[in-house]
């Protein structure tokens, strides 16, 4: 079902400092910052060739992104996205197996623009996984 790892998403305190020190620190193509306000967060990715990186800031009183920086006021590793081929056969085969979709349990449309969901990470080794239909 799962293919490639499309990114790992990293919390940042600050995100512009963090895109910064990827960007001239470590010599990385870096996108602009930019709001995801259907998510509460702002995004931006590094390229790595192979993959990205997500680097995640808080937008708003309500991202999800300020309870776990709270917990972990430096940041760190928030979630793994791996791509899908087919995003509602992807739901419906973890439905039936158990694993709980975060949220509605219906797709939305993530910061790439694709279907994306989001899945409980008690029910997958203690790591949230958003799963990206590529």
């Amino acid at each position: 079902m799962i293919g490639r790892l499309n990114h790992v998403a990293i919390a940042v305190p600050d995100i512009a400092k963090a895109r910064a020190i990827w960007r001239d620190v470590l010599g990385a193509r870096v996108s602009e910052i930019e709001d995801q306000p259907e998510h509460g967060v702002q995004t931006v990715f590094v390229d790595l060739g192979n993959t990205k990186i997500e680097l995640l800031g808080v937008l708003g009183e309500d991202s999800p992104i300020r309870g776990f920086l709270e917990r972990n006021p430096s940041g760190g590793i928030h979630h793994l996205c791996v791509e899908v081929e087919d995003i509602e056969a992807a739901r419906q085969q973890l439905r039936a197996a158990g694993v709980r979709i975060l949220g509605s349990g219906e797709a939305r449309i993530g910061a790439h623009g694709k279907p994306v969901l989001f899945l409980h990470p008690k029910d997958l080794s203690g790591t949230l996984v958003e799963l990206e239909q590529a």
